[in-house]
């Protein structure tokens, strides 16, 4: 479990294929940068020098990956994303935000591939040190809505995989706030991109607040 003190706020964004929440991100960074708010933005997996071939691997649509290693892939970018830029930037205070983190694997190793769920929590409080968000946003979209948004010819490993598998991921998502409301805020990713933006932000500041 994680030890150091951490007095920064972790917030985490997750959703299916084509929910904006990256575009999205983007945007909230430059609103706070604007307003001259201290934060780092990572992304889960990619988010250090370690990660970045690890993410190549796993959304290069000629790779094959068996869903365990899939599954450990992930944390092994995980833990070195924790270990590296997570931990030292709340340890100063900032405020961190994750694109994707340890619901995505339940989402999508869990629910969508079915590798067991319990297996999934114990792998994941390994590879975070027991971090958890203290704020979880899920940008949720109709599976068929989402993928519509997508270019077809820049598909990923993961965005070319079959309708019903990202119904299990939706599905599973809404399960895991089901499970942790108070942890969990469910954004409308169909909306507007401007009313997005601002319902990002109101989350955002809710729990700063708390």
């Amino acid at each position: 479990m994680a030890s150091k003190k951490k007095s920064g706020t972790f917030i985490t964004l997750e959703g299916p294929e084509g929910a904006g929440k990256t575009t999205q991100l983007k945007l909230l960074s430059k609103f706070l940068q604007d307003e001259g708010i201290d934060h780092v933005i990572t992304r889960d997996p990619g988010g250090t020098s370690l990660g970045k071939p690890i993410r190549r691997l796993l959304l290069d649509a000629k790779s094959v990956v068996s869903p365990v290693a899939e599954l450990l892939l992930y944390e092994a970018d995980r833990a070195q994303n924790v270990a590296e830029v997570i931990l030292p930037g709340l340890a100063e205070g900032k405020l961190v935000f994750c694109d994707r983190y340890i619901d995505s694997t339940l989402a999508y190793q869990g629910y969508g591939r079915g590798i067991d769920l319990q297996l999934i929590h114990t792998i994941n409080a390994v590879a975070t040190q027991g971090l958890r968000p203290k704020c979880t946003i899920l940008f949720d979209i109709e599976s068929s809505a989402g993928l519509a948004r997508l270019h077809p010819s820049g598909h990923d490993r993961l965005e070319r995989e079959a309708l019903e598998f990202h119904q299990k991921v939706r599905q599973g998502y809404l399960e895991l706030s089901k499970e942790e409301p108070a942890r969990w805020r469910i954004l409308d990713a169909a909306m507007a991109m401007h009313t997005v933006q601002e319902e990002l932000r109101k989350f955002v500041r809710e729990a700063l607040k708390a």
